[in-house]
């Protein structure tokens, strides 16, 4: 099992269980649907919309920012 660590500054990344999403990039992703900002999910395996409650997978390190590839949570 991965530890879950954060650093930050120039050059570092976020690792979330083994995910690694700069958080320069972090900072500007916002959710396509309703434009709010997008914060990641506690396993790492997605970014979640705190608006509309849409959850974004990250396949290899790669945010899938499209509508039709998110869930939904209740």
């Amino acid at each position: 099992m991965r530890s879950a660590t954060a650093t930050t500054g120039a050059g570092r990344c976020s690792r979330v269980s083994g995910m690694a999403i700069h958080p320069d990039l972090l900072e500007i992703l916002a959710c396509p649907v309703c434009k709010t900002p997008v914060e990641l999910v506690k396993d790492g395996a997605g970014l979640r919309c705190g608006q509309c409650k849409r959850v974004y997978p990250v396949r290899d390190d790669i945010p899938i920012m499209l509508p039709e590839e998110a869930t939904v949570e209740p």
